[in-house]
C-alpha cells in the first residue's frame, strides 16, 4: 500500500508502509530541468520526508528520459541581465534543498538514468548517501561549460567522493562520464542494467528499511558532519553517539538477534 504525500506538481512524493519514501523529479518535458518553482517543490518534498516519522529511506528517481539534466537553460537564458538575480534566488532554493538532504535522517539513495548534469543532476548525485545508476546513465558537472561555478555543495561533497585531483579533472575539464567510469572513479554505489535500475533500487532502499533507524541515521550524520574535521575533534562525537544507540530498544534487538542467530526487527526505538 502507498500513501501518496504530495500527488501533483513537479516534485512527487509516495510513502510505501514498508517505510520507503520515492521522490519523483517530475518535469520530464524538460528533462527535469531546474528553475525556482521546481527547486522550491524539491525543498518542500525532502522537509515533508523530514517529518513523517514513517520514512526509513528516501528513494530519488527521475521522471521521463533522463535524472535531471541540470538547470533550466530555456529559462536562464530568458532571464537577459536579470539572470544573475534570478540565478541567486535558484541557486538558494538549490543550496538548501541539498542541504535538506545531507541532514535527513533517512538514508537517501539516487537511482538515476539518462543524464545527470548540473547543480540539479550532479548536484543531487553528490548529495545522496547511496547512488545506483543505469548502465547507460551519463554524468557532466556542467557548471563551467556556460562559465559558471559548481553549486549544491559539490565543491566539498565531490572532493570527498573522489579526491581533490579527480575533482578537479571533473569540475575544470567537464568531461562527460560513463556509469562505468563515475563508478571508478568513487562517485557511485553500483551500476546495473538499464532494465533493471528501479526494481535493484527500490530492493536496496527495501533493504536498507529494514536496517536499525536510529543508528542508521547516527552513522549518516557522523560521516556527512565529520566531512572537513579531524579525526580528533570527532572522537568525542562518535563516543557520545555510541553509548547513546546503546540504551536503544533496537541496540538491545541487535545484539539478541545475533546471540539468537536470527534476523532482528528494528522498530526505531
Amino acid at each position: 500500500m502507498t500513501d501518496k504525500l504530495i500527488d501533483s506538481g513537479p516534485v512527487l512524493l509516495d510513502l510505501d508502509t514498508d517505510g520507503v519514501a520515492r521522490l519523483r523529479l517530475n518535469r520530464p518535458e524538460a528533462s527535469n530541468g531546474l528553475d525556482v518553482p521546481f527547486l522550491q517543490a524539491l525543498y518542500a518534498a525532502v522537509m515533508r520526508c523530514h517529518g513523517e516519522p514513517g520514512v526509513r529511506v528516501v528513494l530519488i528517481t527521475g521522471e521521463g528520459r533522463h535524472f535531471c539534466a541540470g538547470g533550466d537553460v530555456h529559462t536562464f537564458a530568458a532571464k537577459g541581465e536579470g539572470l544573475p538575480d534570478y540565478l541567486r534566488e535558484a541557486t538558494s532554493w538549490l543550496q538548501i534543498a541539498a542541504s535538506a538532504l545531507l541532514q535527513l535522517r533517512a538514508p537517501v539513495v539516487a537511482a538515476v538514468h539518462g543524464f545527470a548534469a548540473g547543480g540539479g543532476g550532479f548536484g543531487l548525485v553528490c548529495s545522496a548517501d547511496f547512488v545506483i545508476a543505469a548502465e547507460s546513465a551519463k554524468f557532466m558537472s556542467g557548471a563551467v561549460r556556460v562559465g559558471m561555478a559548481p553549486d549544491a555543495g559539490v565543491s566539498v561533497t565531490l572532493t570527498q567522493l573522489v579526491g581533490l585531483r579527480k575533482a578537479m579533472e571533473i569540475l575544470l575539464t567537464n568531461p562527460t562520464l560513463t556509469a562505468a567510469e563515475a563508478l571508478d572513479a568513487g562517485l557511485l554505489t553500483r551500476v546495473v542494467p538499464d532494465g533493471q535500475l528501479l526494481d535493484e533500487a527500490l530492493a536496496f532502499a527495501r533493504e536498507l528499511a529494514e536496517g536499525a533507524p536510529l543508528a542508521l541515521a547516527a552513522t549518516k550524520r557522523l560521516l556527512w558532519s565529520g566531512v572537513g574535521a579531524g579525526v580528533a575533534e570527532r572522537l568525542p562525537e562518535e563516543a557520545r553517539t555510541v553509548a547513546e544507540l546503546s540504551g536503544t530498544a533496537d541496540s538491545r534487538e541487535g545484539l539478541a538477534a545475533v546471540l539468537e542467530r536470527r534476523p532482528p526487527v528494528f522498530t526505531g526505538q
